[in-house]
């Protein structure tokens, strides 16, 4: 009972502490918590300027008055075609203008009326984002008026157009709308990932090589209480703020999907409560194995800037660890599940996806999580009875 009151005591000195650094706590709520929706409001301004931009459907052709028929085909698909600027070379690679330019040549129509194909060239700029985004349709528009000319030409020969093509070709997709969605949205876990890693860094360091700066580590251990409830309570107080820092993360996306301006993307964003609480189950033993780690890197250092130093590999281990997902091509491999931060990525973008989780997939990361926490705080308890008896 003695050891429980110790390890309680200790908690809530600690947690008291943390809330009463404003500066730092307002640094990671800044960085772990506004960042997210914000990332998420700028995407949703973007996709709602290339929506906007789409809709205007403008083509721009250079050379327009060498092919009245293909402006009559493209008036007639409710697109509109402009002339393109004559420096339209240099506007594409300076990205001041947003769409492909069609080049025909001076004899485009009369070649057409002999019968032969014209060189026609489509100029963008992979550079550009908005133009290569463009380039697709201004093809199928291309492809559309090919295949126009093409049945005319056999219609005028009493042939039917139908001979050209050997088969029908259906589209299905397969991925959900919640999965479309994650394709834009699947930053959202490494965002409350990242707030797990800042809620826990500053706390961790604090209270570990924070107070062996300020000389009352020592006097603390001198207690006749049991290091391991000193570690407790310290590490109960580390692991609640990363957790307090990461509902606060989820939690702001819930009113960011108001503001999303992509009238698409807010019809197939869902972020609702299930995926906060299956969010929170998943960071739980995540943001456990992570206090116990950086208190055991912050434990043998002098200073609070030592930590730091120390920390960083830990530190650029977990943001780049889900980067995998992006570099792995064949999708999900099942030692994923065993690798921290990579795991969570994983089963998070799965439920971002609107996918079932199923109870191996939390017990694989949950146990690996149990491990690296008991052996954090087995390290940082060893160190601190060594303290003692010095």
């Amino acid at each position: 009972m003695n050891f429980l009151r110790v390890a309680g005591t200790v908690f809530r000195k600690e947690i008291i502490d943390s809330l009463r650094d404003k500066r730092t706590m307002l640094g990671v709520l800044l960085s772990g918590v506004v960042m997210g929706p914000v990332i998420l409001i700028a995407l949703s301004g973007f996709i709602a300027s290339m929506e906007e931009h789409a809709e205007k459907r403008e083509v721009y052709v250079s050379g327009l008055t060498y092919g009245p028929s293909l402006q009559n085909f493209l008036e007639r698909q409710t697109w509109v075609a402009r002339e393109a600027p004559t420096d339209f070379e240099t506007l594409l690679r300076a990205s001041k203008l947003g769409d492909p330019v069609v080049l025909l040549p001076s004899d485009f129509e009369s070649a057409i009326e002999r019968g032969e194909a014209p060189v026609v060239e489509v100029v963008s700029d992979s550079a550009n984002r908005q133009s290569s985004s463009a380039l697709p349709r201004v093809l199928q528009l291309l492809s559309g008026f090919n295949r126009e000319r093409a049945g005319l030409t056999l219609a005028t020969r009493g042939i039917s157009g139908s001979v050209l093509e050997s088969m029908q070709v259906q589209e299905r997709d397969l991925a959900s709308t919640q999965t479309r969605a994650a394709q834009l949205t699947g930053m959202l876990p490494f965002f409350v990932m990242m707030a797990v890693l800042y809620g826990a860094l500053n706390a961790a360091m604090d209270t570990t090589a924070g107070e062996r700066e300020r000389g009352s580590l020592e006097p603390l251990v001198m207690n006749p209480a049991h290091a391991l409830a000193l570690v407790l309570g310290k590490w109960g107080a580390v692991a609640s703020v990363g957790m307090m820092v990461a509902l606060l993360n989820c939690l702001s996306f819930l009113p960011a999907q108001w503001l999303l301006r992509s009238d698409v993307l807010q019809a197939m964003f869902q972020f609702g409560t299930r995926e906060v609480v299956l969010f929170l189950l998943l960071l739980l033993p995540f943001a456990a194995a992570l206090s116990a780690l950086l208190m055991a890197i912050s434990i043998v250092c002098k200073s609070v800037k030592e930590a730091q130093a120390s920390a960083t590999v830990l530190v650029l281990g977990i943001s780049l660890l889900p980067l995998m997902t992006l570099l792995n091509q064949g999708g999900e491999a099942p030692w994923h599940l065993w690798v921290p931060a990579l795991a969570q990525n994983t089963l998070m973008t799965r439920v971002i996806k609107g996918e079932d989780l199923t109870l191996l997939q939390f017990a694989v990361p949950f146990l690996v999580c149990v491990l690296l926490t008991v052996a954090g705080l087995w390290f940082v308890s060893h160190h601190l009875r060594r303290t003692a008896v010095k």
